[in-house]
């Protein structure tokens, strides 16, 4: 197996800040690397000086003679004055339609992320940064290469995009490095894995699930050494056990040892305490559309639609880019008025919208004081936090919390962003892309914190794992003037989208429909039972609960109202599962 790129004792240092220390790596043959690690660590870097693209301080970087490499980074240069067909096509050196047209290659990345759909014959200039960010894909992936390397290329791409460019990268022969966050992406399409921590680049056999496993091992060891990323990567590994099969090439010994660490780990959310809690924070009302209609340039989103959100209700919705995910927040939000019907709002709703876009933050103020202008403390379930302390779990360590506002970058920007919302105790959010920006531990100890948060909540979001980890139920925007309910998740969803006309996704990479969808009932039922499971562990200590404070009636009522909850999220569990149980037969 040829040696593609070499480093040999490379450093890297931006000012004073060393992002790169005597790192030696080096890239073979059909390698498919993810490059992990927190924001600002030195992940892009890293995939500059493998690219050439910048200089090492020290050290050696070597290319393979002649070798076919292409890279896309996040800075998007495309000619202004040229059709996005010509910048797709000039790294081909064609541009007339017969000599690539029955390239079967080429043809699957113009449809495959959309260019096809989008116009080859429009001018770049009139293009939105999304569409600019796919166009420069596309060109990235259409010649015949030995090495691509990508920086965050899941970015402005939807589920589908993002399903279609794992299959493309794990079917093609070149050796692959991609940055990204994207958890269920490096678990599918990844084979080795690179941390860039501290200078140093630490390299695991595997994807994301391998990676998680290697670290958890890793801080066993350590003993009592950082306490927190260690229980951190306990509840995890406790969510990778519990919910579906992850992509593990680790050996089973490995996987024993790391799973010492979770024996005693509770579920990653109390789903039965959260309800009555927000039961009790909101009331029965929450947000309601009532045959709703509207209208975006002349194509119906919403036809006549009614649509309840209920209590401690979570939910993620899906759909291609374009479908209306945003409009349909700010629907809900209060910031769009429909074209017919009404939108209902509970009285003790306090809502909070976090916008795709970086607005609203106050450029004159330092970290801390802009998260403590909304709030000094927060209590989310039985946890409560300083203002301090919430920026430091959202990626503000002590030494960022006094740096200017103004002086941020739009990942630590987005971060600010969360934290200000969270900083005003919402009881119902709705999140537009909330993982945009933000690194895997970011992202770890977002969804720690929504863990425990008691309220409603509706997701955008095209990161498969997050929206699987946070929510309990996925609805899509099918483009029927429908808000469709998909007990089976983002797997009957792709489904879906496969059995129906594609403009974005080539169904024949997926599996057959009958085959995805039994698999998405059995994945249902398993996690209805794992839910009706809970619930019976439950009901069991409210019944020994009650039957000790039979003399205390204050506490008497508590308990028997919350096991009055519980009965009947059971009862509403075992109707679900025999309706489930019928489609999960083969």
């Amino acid at each position: 197996m040829a040696n593609l790129v070499n480093l040999e004792a490379v450093s890297k240092s931006y000012g004073i800040v060393p992002l790169l220390s005597g790192v030696s790596l080096g890239i073979d043959e059909g390698d498919r690397i993810g490059v992990v690690g927190l924001n600002g660590g030195g992940k892009t870097t890293l995939l500059e000086v493998l690219a050439g693209l910048e200089a090492p301080d020290t050290g050696r970087v070597s290319q393979n003679r002649g070798l076919r490499a292409a890279v896309l980074t996040q800075r998007i240069e495309l000619a202004e004055q040229v059709s996005v067909r010509h910048a797709v096509l000039d790294p081909l050196g064609v541009t007339a339609e017969y000599e690539w047209a029955a390239d079967p290659r080429v043809r699957g990345v113009l449809d495959g992320l959309g260019i096809t759909a989008l116009g080859l014959d429009r001018p770049v200039a009139g293009l939105s940064g999304g569409e600019r960010r796919r166009v420069a894909l596309a060109a990235t992936l259409v010649p015949e290469l030995e090495l691509v390397m990508l920086d965050e290329p899941t970015n402005h791409l939807d589920v589908e995009g993002v399903r279609w460019l794992a299959e493309h990268l794990a079917a093609r022969r070149c050796a692959v490095v991609v940055v990204t966050h994207d958890r269920w992406f490096l678990d599918n399409v990844c084979t080795r894995t690179w941390e860039v921590t501290d200078g140093r680049v630490d390299g695991y056999d595997g994807g994301y699930a391998d990676w998680v496993y290697a670290r958890a091992e890793r801080l066993r060891l350590a003993g009592a050494a950082e306490d927190r990323r260690r229980n951190l990567a306990r509840k995890e590994l406790a969510w990778l056990r519990r919910g579906p099969p992850a992509r593990t090439s680790k050996p089973r010994y490995r996987i024993e040892a790391a799973e010492a660490l979770i024996a005693d780990v509770p579920p990653p959310r109390d789903n039965v305490e959260l309800l009555a809690f927000a039961k009790r924070r909101l009331g029965r009302t929450v947000l309601e559309l009532e045959d709703v209609t509207v209208t975006i340039a002349g194509r119906r989103l919403l036809d006549a639609e009614t649509w309840r959100i209920g209590p401690g209700d979570r939910i993620g919705l899906v759909g291609v880019n374009g479908s209306g995910k945003t409009t349909l927040l700010r629907l809900l939000a209060g910031e769009r008025e429909p074209d017919a019907g009404r939108r209902v709002q509970g009285q003790t709703v306090f809502l909070a919208h976090l916008h795709q876009e970086l607005e609203g933050l106050p450029e004159s103020l330092r970290v801390l004081e802009a998260v403590e202008e909304i709030a000094s403390h927060i209590t989310l379930g039985r946890r409560e936090l300083s203002a301090s302390q919430l920026a430091e779990r959202l990626g503000f360590p002590a030494s960022k919390q006094w740096t200017a506002v103004a002086d941020l970058s739009g990942g630590e920007r987005r971060r600010l962003q969360l934290t200000r919302l969270l900083m005003a105790e919402p009881n119902v959010l709705l999140l537009d892309e909330p993982t945009n920006d933000l690194d895997i531990d970011t992202l770890q100890q977002l969804e720690d914190l929504l863990d425990g948060w008691p309220g409603s909540l509706v997701v955008v979001s095209h990161d498969r794992y997050f929206v699987d980890r946070v929510c309990d139920t996925v609805v899509a925007l099918l483009g029927d003037g429908r808000i469709t309910h998909l007990p089976g998740g983002i797997e009957e969803y792709l489904a879906r989208r496969d059995s129906a006309p594609a403009d974005i996704s080539d169904s024949s990479l997926g599996a057959p429909k009958e085959a995805v969808q039994l698999r998405a009932a059995r994945k249902e039922l398993a996690r209805l039972e794992r839910q009706m499971e809970r619930l019976s562990g439950r009901e069991a200590q409210l019944q020994q609960q009650i039957t000790q404070q039979a003399a205390d009636p204050v506490a008497f009522r508590e308990l028997d109202d919350e096991l009055r909850v519980v009965l009947a999220a059971k009862n509403d569990l075992e109707t679900r599962w025999l309706e489930v149980a019928e489609s999960a037969q083969p």
